[in-house]
């Protein structure tokens, strides 16, 4: 990943945590970024209600930036209990 990503910038999961409900292609928001021992960001999954369905650490390899490309969509995950 060559372009720097930026604290609060939405992101796209390239790797799935089904134990998660992230899927690759799922939209998140960078809440923090770390460099020390090595470059990794923590980034938040929410449900429409905004409720939190997934705080990860990610590395560089398991997230990019969005593009012209991209086309958003939805689908429904069972949620937590």
């Amino acid at each position: 990943m060559n372009e720097t990503i930026e604290l609060l910038e939405t992101i796209i999961a390239t790797a799935s945590f089904p134990g998660h409900s992230v899927l690759a292609g799922d939209l998140g928001t960078v809440v923090e970024i770390y460099t020390t021992p090595r470059l990794a960001y923590d980034v938040e999954f929410v449900n429409p209600d905004g409720s939190t369905r997934a705080l990860l650490t990610l590395a560089p390899q398991q997230v990019r930036r969005l593009s012209e490309l991209d086309v958003l969509t939805t689908r429904q995950v069972p949620l937590a209990a």
